[in-house]
């Protein structure tokens, strides 16, 4: 496989809440994106995020409703993150070796400038990478 930097194939601009952003809107702004996995910004400054797991995970299975929650009680932090000139195979060894289907991509002045999954993997780039990123991923450790 050439060798692919991950700006070719990552989702842009990138999608993105603040931190202050109330937990149910912020449910219903992943919904209509279709997204599952989210940036929290504060000001310009990556900060955290959240994927659909952690509403779960985090304020429904907690007999919570979210009211009162903002992104900052529920996101988590820091966030894997890649860099956007950065080869497409790093990237996916860091998604297998943390275990996670998504990173945060930022510009080398560290100014989040998109996300990359493994399916933009799968479509846009290597079936077998996103495959074996995969495997990594949901490895029992």
């Amino acid at each position: 496989m050439t060798l692919i930097q991950v700006r070719k194939i990552m989702s842009q601009p990138p999608v993105f809440v603040d931190a202050s952003s109330p937990i149910d809107l912020v449910a219903v702004f992943m919904r209509r994106h279709a997204i599952g996995f989210v940036p929290v910004l504060e000001g310009e400054r990556l900060v955290g995020s959240i994927t659909d797991r952690d509403l779960v995970v985090r304020v429904l299975t907690q007999d919570k409703s979210g009211e009162g929650l903002s992104a900052a009680d529920v996101m988590k932090a820091p966030v894997l993150t890649c860099f956007a000139d950065q080869p497409l195979t790093e990237a996916a060894y860091i998604m297998g070796d943390f275990q996670v289907r998504r990173l945060a991509v930022l510009d080398r002045d560290g100014s989040l400038v998109g996300v990359l999954s493994v399916g933009d993997i799968a479509e846009h780039a290597s079936e077998l990478l996103a495959g074996e990123t995969l495997g990594e991923i949901v490895e029992d450790r």
